[in-house]
């Protein structure tokens, strides 16, 4: 079964490095609870890099999941409480969403 992938760059509110600094470690520390959420929504992966630069601070998004719409009705859906957190986490700093374009996905099977 073919999975969605999808690559966004998140533009940061300016001033925001601390509050994202605070989710990531919220995240690290609620590992478990973030795992299971992901489960719940078919997110296989999901990895989250900052790029910071002279035009400012952004988030590069990166999920693989088996269904990228299914994925986000799950969690708007979600009354758990660090789906709750990361909610508001993306209210109080992200600006601006881009998706990027896939060019090219290899993966290896097990």
């Amino acid at each position: 079964m073919p999975e969605d992938v999808v690559c966004a760059r998140i533009q940061l509110q300016p001033g925001s490095l601390s509050r994202v600094q605070e989710w990531a470690e919220h995240l690290r520390t609620h590992r478990d609870e973030a795992l299971q959420t992901l489960a719940a929504e078919g997110v296989t992966v999901e990895s989250v890099f900052l790029d910071s630069g002279a035009e400012g601070d952004f988030l590069v998004y990166y999920m693989r999941s088996g269904s990228q719409q299914l994925a986000q009705e799950v969690a708007a859906r979600s009354v758990a409480a660090i789906d709750a957190y990361h909610r508001a986490f993306k209210r109080d700093t992200w600006a601006q969403v881009r998706r990027l374009d896939l060019l090219l996905d290899l993966a290896c099977k097990p």
